[in-house]
């Protein structure tokens, strides 16, 4: 049933060759296939998923150069997702996204965010991640005791953003004191940071819906699916009436005579041994190998 939707589909797409510009195809494909690694690279952001992360930011990327790719919108979500790949590795300081070398990941993703300020809808949610930032990329520098980048964070913060200033005064006495576990910074956590990120990609997925190809897939998915379980159904109805098929002929005893001179049968005397059901596999080799559910 598979082959077949995917031969329905084909011929849906052979009919309509002649009749539209394949550029014009090939654009709203690419659009489809990035607003899906989109979506994909904010789930494997919410899971904390590195390795996904990662990996499918590369395709994201690969996709984003395509020439045909004009929306605006797309522009959008590449700056959102150049912040969340310097929040992912926002306690990495040695990682770089700027060519100044002292610009940390989360430095660089304050840079971004504020590019973004148009996008984000709820001013209140704009300004408390601005001042998550803010707080973490100091508090990351004391967590791994840098001291000296801390203070140096602060300096760059005061001469490129805008922030409540009795915050910068705390933050200047806790860089001061080296004190980690100050209110501020377990109020201002990184935790916080992320969740409130997480909030903010919820808003957006739902003002700018990039679901359509996952809606599609799904709905292929789950097609193939009840398919499968029809067919697994009908298959299993067709062993069990097989197997009733042949206890039934077993069942049929062959006519004797009595008191018959022949033996029909050898009998052999009871067994006291139970039989014995291994739960593992053996190999040509003698050795043995435990059984899994997914083999």
């Amino acid at each position: 049933m598979e082959c077949e939707l995917k031969q329905d589909l084909a011929s849906e797409a052979s009919s309509t060759d002649n009749s539209v510009s394949f550029p014009d195809v090939t654009a709203v494909a690419s659009g489809w296939m990035l607003d899906f690694m989109f979506v994909s690279l904010c789930r494997s952001f919410k899971e904390g998923n590195f390795d996904a992360f990662n990996e499918t930011l590369s395709v994201f990327e690969a996709l984003f150069q395509s020439k045909y790719l004009t929306a605006a919108g797309h522009d959008e979500k590449s700056l959102i997702c150049a912040f969340l790949a310097r929040v992912m590795h926002g306690k990495q300081l040695d990682v770089l996204f700027e060519k100044d070398e002292r610009v940390m990941p989360l430095m660089s993703a304050a840079v971004v965010w504020s590019s973004l300020e148009n996008a984000v809808e709820d001013e209140g949610l704009f300004k408390e991640i601005t001042g998550l930032l803010f707080v973490q990329a100091v508090a990351v520098c004391l967590e791994k005791g840098q001291r000296s980048s801390a203070s140096s964070v602060l300096k760059w913060f005061e001469k490129r953003h805008t922030y409540p200033r009795n915050l910068g005064i705390k933050l200047s006495t806790i860089v001061t004191k080296t004190d980690t576990y100050h209110p501020v910074l377990m109020s201002f956590s990184f935790k916080r940071l992320l969740e409130t990120i997480n909030s903010f990609l919820d808003n957006y997925l739902k003002k700018n819906p990039c679901d359509f190809l996952i809606k599609t897939a799904t709905g292929f998915v789950q097609s193939s699916q009840n398919v499968m379980d029809s067919e697994s159904v009908e298959s299993q109805d067709s062993t069990v009436s097989e197997k009733q098929s042949e206890t039934t002929q077993k069942n049929k005893k062959t006519k004797r005579k009595l008191l018959s001179t022949k033996l029909t049968e050898a009998w052999s005397p009871d067994t006291t041994k139970k039989p014995c059901v291994s739960l593992r596999r053996l190999s040509r080799s003698g050795k043995t190998h435990p059984t899994s559910v997914f083999i």
